[in-house]
């Protein structure tokens, strides 16, 4: 397709009177067919492979009225539309591509694969190993005597393979070998997904201890990076071809939806907190692991907090709907929503959780924002993306499942979504489609469980963990993007009763037994000659100081005890029993 202004065409076309041209751009087609206007646009369109526009222009009622209309007044006002269109779009109406900004993505998400695999590798045996917390070789038994042939469905993992020490160790050395070669452009399609192979397998063996949003959108991500990742041996930052149109839109409703869902579940949680504006007098102090920049974060005004408040809901609820308008406010809304991630990683630890959100919101961006160095060459910049029936077919498979536990987030019904309720249900083992949502009730009280071991009742001494609150004149510390499994899940088994947390009781019978790897999880060991005959956990109720006791006596934080979480714990035949009467002791 040819373009030309008019005056210097007319010449050629003696037949079209020229106030034709002025008022509107006419469209000649190899067989001699005129059109003019909206419709020139739309078949222009259609013949660059975007015929949605002309179908709808031509059977749609209302639409090609309306869209003459439209261009009617656009043509009537182009400079002032000129001006708007160089404001909202920038230098480039035509895409500019997205080969490079795609590359960078793959950097950030092999980084971040790295990290977990590490972070994951110091503490698997102690989690899942033969004598961890939850030992993955028992789930696997158990669900193998349950479920029969049905078990490779319910718990997809390589572990079915081996689920011994060595196997599962093994499995973390892999996915971080494969995040390296991601990083270095390894056949980017291939290591993609058996990197995200390799974390749903570990994963689903750990249960509690990698249940949590991040690992679920690592998962989503990972999933959607395969189909998105350059089909070649060897990826290169400027010859690598256009990526598919439908991964990178599932990807930006992938950041839609993790933002919107995590605002529309604080407003419909009910959750007085949140509706009055308060929840962030709370938050820094009662978050898992706060570190001490939370302490400074937690002095700051009320009406400092209730505006940050409000800022956030703006953020989380308003921001999303942008990610899908002209490229500068695009561009603009993925700006905010990087910039409450910064502060989230600032004042709290959460994993690489906010990592992977900046690298879907890099994904937002196009390569025009890069210098022109870097941006692929002319020839490849000139390829056709990659694309597929099956692709768009999966697109369109994927859209409409996520909309289960999107709507599901809002309270709406999902009836009307037919068989793909039952697809988000049987894909579930998978963690291709998840839930999203933090905080929806905010906790304004911090109780923080203290373990206690000790030889004959009436001596105690503490187990101190490596990261969450203990010594109130401990200095609480940055640990993030590692993420310290269990205590994190200490964080939440305070805030529940111990018999619904059945991996807390196995955690206490790991160290009446002085499980070697389940305490090398911990600051040290009180008893490291031999365990303890008892053991109990005591509730405190943990606040920050303010900056006068701070002052005073050095501590971050001032605690009150408020009893036993669960009865004094001893072993008897090797399992774990409740001691009656307790043993007496302060």
């Amino acid at each position: 397709m040819d373009y030309a202004t008019y005056q210097e065409e007319t010449s050629r076309f003696p037949e079209r009177p020229r106030e034709r041209f002025e008022r509107a751009v006419q469209l000649v087609e190899p067989d001699g067919r005129w059109s003019e206007g909206a419709e020139a646009v739309f078949r222009s369109l259609a013949h660059g492979g975007r015929g949605g526009p002309l179908w709808l222009y031509r059977f749609l009622p209302g639409f090609a009225p309306t869209s003459r209309w439209c261009y009617r007044v656009v043509a009537g006002h182009r400079p002032s539309f000129d001006r708007l269109t160089c404001w909202i779009w920038g230098d480039h109406v035509v895409p500019p591509g997205n080969a490079f900004t795609t590359w960078l993505f793959f950097r950030l998400l092999a980084a971040i694969y790295a990290v977990a695999f590490l972070s994951l590798w110091v503490q698997i045996l102690g989690l899942a190993g033969s004598h961890g917390i939850l030992p993955a070789r028992d789930t696997l038994q158990a669900i193998r005597q349950y479920a029969g042939a049905g078990r490779f469905w319910l718990l997809p993992t390589l572990c079915w393979i081996s689920a011994s020490d060595g196997f599962l160790v093994t499995l973390c050395g892999a996915g971080t070998v494969l995040a390296v070669l991601l990083a270095a452009g390894v056949a980017p399609l291939l290591t993609a997904a058996l990197a995200w192979v390799v974390y749903l397998s570990l994963a689903t063996v750990c249960r509690d201890f990698l249940w949590f949003q991040w690992d679920a959108l690592l998962l989503e991500v990972g999933f959607l990076a395969i189909f998105l990742a350059p089909r070649r041996w060897w990826s290169h930052p400027r010859r690598d071809p256009p990526p598919p149109t439908a991964a990178r839109g599932l990807m930006r409703w992938l950041l839609f939806r993790l933002m919107f869902s995590s605002g529309a579940v604080k407003l419909t949680s009910g959750d007085p907190t949140w509706h009055n504006l308060t929840a962030l007098r709370y938050h820094y102090q009662t978050q898992p692991l706060p570190p001490w920049t939370a302490w400074f974060a937690h002095q700051l005004p009320p009406w400092f907090q209730t505006f940050s408040c409000a800022m956030l809901f703006a953020i989380e609820g308003i921001a999303p709907f942008f990610l899908f308008t002209p490229r500068r406010i695009r561009f603009a809304a993925a700006g905010a929503i990087a910039v409450l991630q910064v502060l989230i990683s600032i004042t709290g630890n959460y994993s690489f959780f906010n990592l992977l959100t900046l690298a879907l919101c890099l994904l937002v961006l196009d390569d025009g924002v890069w210098p022109r160095a870097w941006r692929p060459s002319a020839d490849s910049a000139s390829v056709v993306p990659y694309r597929s029936s099956f692709g768009w077919i999966l697109a369109a498979a994927v859209f409409l499942t996520s909309l289960v536990p999107t709507l599901d987030a809002l309270h709406w019904p999902t009836d009307w979504l037919g068989p793909f309720n039952t697809t988000y249900r049987l894909a579930s083992p998978f963690r291709v489609v998840d839930r999203y949502g933090l905080f929806a009730v905010m906790t304004t009280e911090r109780p923080e469980i203290i373990l206690e071991g000790s030889d004959d009742g009436r001596t105690w001494r503490t187990y101190e963990f490596r990261w969450k609150p203990g010594d109130p004149k401990r200095r609480p510390e940055f640990v993030a993007p590692h993420q310290p499994r269990l205590d994190w899940q200490m964080w939440f088994a305070a805030l529940s009763d111990f018999r619904r947390e059945p991996w807390f009781l196995s955690f206490c019978q790991r160290l009446l037994e002085g499980s070697k790897p389940v305490t090398a999880l911990l600051a040290f060991d009180p008893f490291p000659k031999a365990p303890p005959r008892f053991l109990r956990a005591v509730v405190y109720d943990y606040r920050f100081t303010d900056a006068a006791e701070r002052r005073r006596g050095g501590a971050w934080w001032r605690r009150e005890p408020k009893g036993l979480y669960c009865p004094v714990l001893a072993l008897e035949g090797g399992r774990l029993v409740a001691v009656t009467p307790l043993p007496s002791g302060p």
